[in-house]
């Protein structure tokens, strides 16, 4: 059997997929991957269908050696100078590892999380039909440790077509992201703050949400309060203290703050690698219409 025998986690590692849709009504969020984009093109690069579970590797520090057999592996996502056995080879690209060669990945200069992807894929047991961990529920495989093992899939007939991919590098300064005015932007008194301001990420995020910290917002009546709605990832909560939160794979299903606007699909991958003290600007995707029809900023 080929595996991987982890040797260092670093500060979080998770085995994540594409997540398990359709049970919201159940309360289980969808989870998965962070940074989906990044996901999918590690599997692609090593001929794996896009649903085959990677390690998702925060701020680097990950080690593991390979076991029973080689590989061919994929580095995605933050550039955290993945080597083989002490080796550098580039990220965006697929590298042949020898039984008994260790896999190492150091600190990444700009963005927050890598994927680690084997031909074959990591063969763990799905959890309500995926392997993904959701870091608020703690359902699915848990995370890994030390020491842990985890066998490599049977690999598919195909064989990767391109040894490397070209990918523009994340950006290490302000990050805009577009947004979707509403459901609830007429909960606020001037909604177009939120576009505005000059938001900063908060050491406080996580896959639950990215905390921004900036002039706060404020809510048009302080003291009614909304009942439970269902949630959605990119969602911009905005509590009581005015801070906005952006939800992420692993989001509640239900929300009782107002959701002033919902960052488009496709950037929410991009809030999956902003760092901590990052800047971070939001952007309306379409002219927001008060709901009087006047202007409010």
């Amino acid at each position: 059997m080929i595996a991987l025998e982890v040797l260092r986690t670093g500060p979080l590692a998770l085995l994540e997929d594409l997540g398990r849709p359709g049970l919201a009504h159940v309360g289980v969020t969808r989870s998965g991957a962070a940074d989906r984009d990044a996901h999918r093109l590690a599997n692609r690069l090593v001929a794996n269908p896009d649903d085959h579970a990677t390690v998702e590797i925060t701020l680097g520090g990950f080690a593991a050696r390979v076991r029973g057999g080689d590989v061919d592996i994929a580095v995605t996502g933050a550039d955290a100078d993945p080597a083989v056995g002490g080796i550098p080879f580039g990220t965006n690209s697929i590298h042949r590892v020898r039984a008994g060669e260790v896999i190492s990945f150091g600190a990444p200069r700009a963005g927050l999380r890598s994927y680690l992807a084997v031909r074959g894929g990591i063969d763990v047991e799905p959890v309500l039909g995926s392997r993904s961990f959701d870091t608020m529920s703690g359902i699915g495989p848990p995370p890994l440790r030390v020491g842990d093992v985890l066998a490599v899939g049977a690999q598919s007939e195909h064989y990767p077509e391109l040894d490397q991919a070209p990918v523009a590098a994340i950006a290490t300064g302000r990050i805009e992201l577009r947004v979707v005015p509403g459901p609830r932007d007429d909960w606020f008194p001037h909604p177009d703050a939120l576009v505005h301001t000059g938001w900063v990420a908060t050491d406080r995020s996580d896959r639950v949400g990215m905390r921004l910290t900036g002039r706060p917002l404020t809510y048009r009546w302080p003291d009614r309060q909304l009942p439970s709605e269902g949630a959605t990832r990119g969602a911009i909560q905005v509590p009581p203290n005015g801070q906005p939160v952006i939800l992420g794979p692993d989001h509640p299903v239900t929300g009782g703050y107002p959701v002033i606007g919902v960052v488009t699909d496709a950037d929410t991958d991009r809030v999956a690698q902003i760092r901590a003290g990052q800047a971070v600007r939001l952007r309306w995707t379409t002219p927001r219409i008060p709901a009087d029809g006047s202007p409010d900023w």
